[in-house]
């Protein structure tokens, strides 16, 4: 089977009176309607693809909230196509369509009236489960601290063991992937290579503080861990209150914390490797999503 042509899009939203309008776009190449997309670059990220495809289609930035199933098919030649969706909601002013080969003309639509506009099957099927969700209320991201070489050859302290090249070029990654969300709050478990993982991204947002938080630190105690993961779930979920946080944790207390969040028995399914992470999402008190970076 041939490797599957990636794209990446968004369902992109913004209030309007009790509902949500969303963003279609007419292509006078297919003459159709459709949710902003396009092919991601090499080895672009899919969140950012789907950012920079939303930016240059429709004018507008967006902030992604949710990750949204993705869209498969094949295409006429036979290759298969998948397409990853955010949904997103409006940031900044209002500009300029930049894509005017691909783009000829942008509507916002109430969600009943996009469902009918839009031109795919698959499309109208993602558009009508947005609007079965509840409204999403706060978004954090979770993130694990980047490569640090190996405890066993680190002779001091190891809450002092730094990242290492690897690790700092994870960490700049990280600050690539997260800079376009525009995190609000960056908090630290108090290991020095949590902080230092942060330190990029705190850079790209201008120099924004890191707050050190030993709720977020692995016990040194493994039977200390489910009490440990449940105090680290409370603490994220006081965090939402304050915009989009970045927590950098550990990884013997991340799956334990997912799974807590999550009311799941089973930790194993939120093993995360070192420099990666989570979008997580709620409404409410409800975890409606939480979506591997």
């Amino acid at each position: 089977m041939p490797e599957p042509i990636r794209a990446a899009g968004g369902v992109l939203c913004r209030p309007a009176g009790d509902g949500l309008e969303v963003c279609l776009v007419h292509r006078p190449r297919y003459d159709d309607w459709a949710l902003p997309k396009g092919h991601l670059d090499h080895g672009e990220p899919a969140i950012l693809g789907a950012l920079r495809e939303v930016l240059e289609e429709t004018g507008r930035s967006g902030r992604p909230v949710l990750a949204l199933p993705r869209v498969a098919y094949d295409l006429p030649d036979g290759r298969p196509k998948t397409v990853d969706y955010w949904l997103m909601t409006v940031t900044g002013d209002e500009g300029p369509v930049r894509d005017t080969d691909e783009v000829d003309s942008v509507e916002w639509l109430s969600l009943a009236d996009a469902a009918e506009r839009v031109s795919y099957a698959d499309e109208r099927a993602l558009l009508e489960h947005v609007a079965g969700l509840p409204p999403v209320t706060s978004v954090a991201v979770l993130v694990r601290h980047a490569h640090a070489g190996e405890r066993k050859k680190w002779s001091g302290n190891d809450a002092l063991r730094p990242i290492d090249p690897v690790g700092q070029a994870q960490s700049e990654r990280l600050a690539d992937l997260l800079a376009p969300l525009a995190p609000q709050r960056l908090v630290s478990a108090t290991p020095l290579r949590c902080k230092q993982t942060l330190e990029p991204l705190a850079a790209a947002l201008g120099g924004m503080p890191i707050v050190m938080d030993g709720g977020f630190a692995e016990p040194a105690d493994a039977d200390e861990a489910p009490a440990k993961a449940k105090l680290a779930a409370q603490r994220l979920l006081d965090l939402r209150s304050h915009g989009l946080t970045v927590v950098c944790s550990q990884g013997k207390l991340i799956p334990r914390l997912l799974a807590t969040l999550a009311d799941a028995a089973d930790p194993a399914p939120y093993k995360t490797s070192k420099g990666e992470g989570w979008l997580l999402t709620w409404s409410g008190e409800r975890l409606l999503g939480s979506s591997r970076l």
